[in-house]
């Protein structure tokens, strides 16, 4: 019985191993980065503006994927920015960030070359600027996402789109908090559709 276990394992293990392998990727994504709280200018408190209008950003990065049983496991690692627009006393203003993002997704064929995956989303802020204003450093340079897509496999290219929604909550404070436009504090989680094209190596 032992003996038929291991031949068993040997040919899961051979049969997964010659279809892992790594790739590249890139794209675009359009991404909301939260919400700013600011200080009313007629003393009525704190408000909060909405979430920016979102802006294209790209992003780049490598991946290893290994195929076993029905399923596949895909961690990434990927460099990416995202912008977003917000409009107060009628202006408007740029809010860019820069990450490190880690997907680690599970996924599987559901017909054809079409497939579905989702999964947990580490990530590191490189860096957070707001056009026209000076920031701070963010609470947590480190947060945690997840994604949640679909995509199709054509041979060695692949097509993907999928939404990202940051799980824990991270702020970054203006630092000039006397300014005329009250501004105190902006939501750094990003909510974002993301593009790729991906290519197996």
């Amino acid at each position: 019985m032992k003996k038929y276990l291991t031949i068993l394992v040997f040919c899961i293990t051979s049969s997964a191993m010659a279809q892992n392998g790594f790739g590249i990727k890139g794209g675009l994504n359009y991404a909301d980065n939260g919400e700013i709280t600011y200080a009313d200018v007629t003393g009525a408190g704190e408000d909060i503006l909405e979430g920016g209008e979102s802006k294209m950003g790209y992003h780049l990065g490598l991946y290893y994927q290994a195929n076993i049983l029905g399923f596949f496991l895909r961690p990434e690692l990927v460099y990416t920015t995202t912008k977003s627009s917000y409009m107060f006393n009628q202006q408007e203003a740029d809010y860019n960030v820069t990450k490190i993002d880690l997907p680690i997704l599970v996924g599987t064929k559901v017909f054809g070359p079409v497939r579905l995956f989702a999964g947990p989303s580490l990530q590191y802020m490189v860096d957070n600027d707001f056009e026209g204003f000076e920031l701070g450093d963010v609470e947590e340079e480190f947060t945690i996402g997840a994604q949640l897509g679909a995509g199709i496999q054509f041979g060695r290219l692949g097509l993907d789109v999928r939404y990202e929604r940051a799980l824990k909550e991270n702020e970054a404070e203006f630092m000039n908090l006397n300014s005329e436009d009250g501004l105190r504090r902006i939501d750094t989680r990003p909510s974002q559709i993301i593009f790729s094209l991906s290519l197996n190596l």
